[in-house]
């Protein structure tokens, strides 16, 4: 009977207060408002790493994890449309709060009815961010912020596996890893994604809690491999530059730093392709002239990036980012294209088709001044690639004569190209195993011996010159050989031959 009477009683709320919230880590002040209960460490939890509080070995999910206590209520709250005006603003806080409980999703049959309610009352929250038409408060975006951080920013996420992208294993054998809690995740991301778009949202307020340490933890994130989460941080990410201009150097230079582990310490990172899209936009954008920040990011970071065996994995989206910069100042054409040359495979038949692809593309944003600084060193590697025995790198470096604008850079500058190729083009012609490639080198040959057929009779006489001199040095290589190998088995049987004297010949 006691209990009943007590369970009557009105229970009393305590005012937040000033202290900093720990799961956000970037200094945010709690809310005033009177649906959140001050953010306090329970009696024997530890705290992690990142800020969250642990719950004691043994126990369940609890809503008052990451280190803040949510609002609790013995009845659901009611649905917005139901509430005054004035009063939708502290219902969106105390929903908010309400989603701030983080359950376990590994064990599919705890807590149904919480993990349920918890994900009606998100979607109720992606209907009210869209449909707002005031603009959001301090107190909201601290909320959301708050809210967002404890969902996201989470401890438990699986260790990424190694990069497969190398040279014979497909990238689509391995099952990428989901995270359980994506019903949830997704539409927190939503939320988020919706508030951060949002006209009402003001970027002056809330660059105080979607700050830098903010930023660094949602970039955390990208190298989940989870892809749908990778897709929604893309997003999120690109609007967030957008919409808060102060941020977008730090952003920049933080992207660069992820590159820069992944290139010189792990080759391992899940969200480079993502990372290397917003980039591509953000490159579209630049001004012109460009600072000489951008074009240190484009040979420090993005150059470099061909670097990793990985590469298939990001490649679309590099070659489309270096090829902007080519469009945006075509004077670092001849930049990027002695960086594909630094970074040319080797062994890596796959990987060369790729760098020749990209190379056709940055060619034809190149000026024939800028081609004519760095074609010889260019002219020898592609000779190199139409005679590999892999035909699909010989067809593909042939195939750049079926691009006009490339064409015509080469017949502006063929007494310099031609000279160089000619061996590769008569090797191909006369002994490559593959019928593709041997008419393909036989469409280039013409295309060379119409355009100057005088020029071109001295390159082939050249040719058979340096033919017979190598044949030539050749035999007198083999019978120097054979001459030794005689010497050798002569003085193994004790017998020196006529003109040999103390191993010396007399002649």
């Amino acid at each position: 009977m006691i209990k009943q009477i007590l369970g009557k009683l009105p229970k009393k709320t305590v005012k937040a207060g000033d202290s900093r919230d720990a799961a956000m880590g970037n200094g945010y002040e709690s809310s005033n408002s009177n649906s959140v209960v001050r953010s306090v460490e329970p009696a024997g939890h530890k705290r992690a790493g990142n800020g969250e509080y642990l719950a004691p070995a043994g126990s369940g999910p609890s809503p008052a994890m990451n280190g803040t206590v949510v609002y609790h209520s013995s009845e659901p709250l009611p649905a917005f449309k139901d509430v005054p005006a004035s009063e939708k603003q502290n219902l969106f806080v105390k929903k908010v709060n309400l989603c701030c409980a983080v359950y376990d999703f590994t064990d599919p049959t705890k807590n149904l009815k919480e993990k349920e309610m918890k994900r009606q009352t998100l979607m109720e929250l992606v209907d009210y961010v869209t449909s707002a038409n005031g603009k959001f408060s301090e107190v909201i975006m601290l909320e959301i912020g708050k809210m967002v951080a404890i969902n996201l920013f989470r401890s438990s996420r699986p260790n990424p596996r190694e990069n497969k992208a190398i040279e014979g294993v497909d990238l689509e054998e391995d099952e990428p890893l989901m995270d359980p809690a994506w019903s949830h995740l997704q539409i927190v991301y939503e939320v988020f994604l919706r508030f951060v778009a949002s006209q009402e949202t003001d970027a002056k307020l809330a660059k105080r809690y979607i700050d830098h340490s903010f930023i660094l933890r949602l970039l955390d994130l990208f190298d989940s491999e989870d892809l749908r989460e990778r897709d929604y941080l893309k997003t999120i990410l690109h609007r967030i530059y957008g919409k808060f201009m102060v941020h977008r150097p730090f952003i920049r230079k933080a992207i660069n730093n992820i590159f820069y582990r992944f290139i010189f310490e792990t080759e391992r990172h899940n969200g480079v392709a993502e990372l290397l899209e917003i980039l591509g936009s953000i490159i579209n954008g630049f001004a012109l002239p460009l600072k000489e920040e951008h074009k240190l990011f484009l040979i420090r970071a993005l150059i470099p990036l061909h670097k990793p065996k990985c590469v298939a994995m990001y490649h679309q989206q590099l070659s489309y980012s270096i090829t902007q910069f080519v469009e945006k100042d075509c004077k670092l054409a001849d930049t990027v294209i002695r960086g594909l040359l630094k970074y040319w495979p080797i062994t890596n038949s796959s990987k060369e088709v790729m760098f020749l692809s990209e190379l056709e593309e940055v060619l034809e944003a190149t000026q024939l001044a800028e081609f004519q600084r760095c074609m010889v060193p260019l002219f020898r590697q592609i000779a190199g690639s139409m005679n590999s025995s892999h035909f699909q790198v010989a067809e593909r470096a042939l195939f750049l004569w079926n691009n006009d604008h490339i064409e015509s850079l080469i017949k502006q500058n063929y007494k310099v190209i031609l000279p160089i190729i000619f061996p590769a083009l008569e090797r191909n012609a006369r002994g490559h195993w593959n019928q593709a490639v041997r008419s393909l080198t036989l469409n280039v040959r013409k295309i060379f011996s119409d355009h100057d057929p005088a020029f071109f009779g001295e390159c082939m006489e050249k040719f058979n010159d340096d033919e017979l001199k190598q044949e030539e040095s050749s035999s007198k290589r083999e019978a120097l050989w054979k001459r030794l190998e005689e010497m050798v088995a002569s003085k193994s049987n004790g017998n020196i031959p006529l003109g040999i004297t103390n191993g010396k010949s007399s002649q």
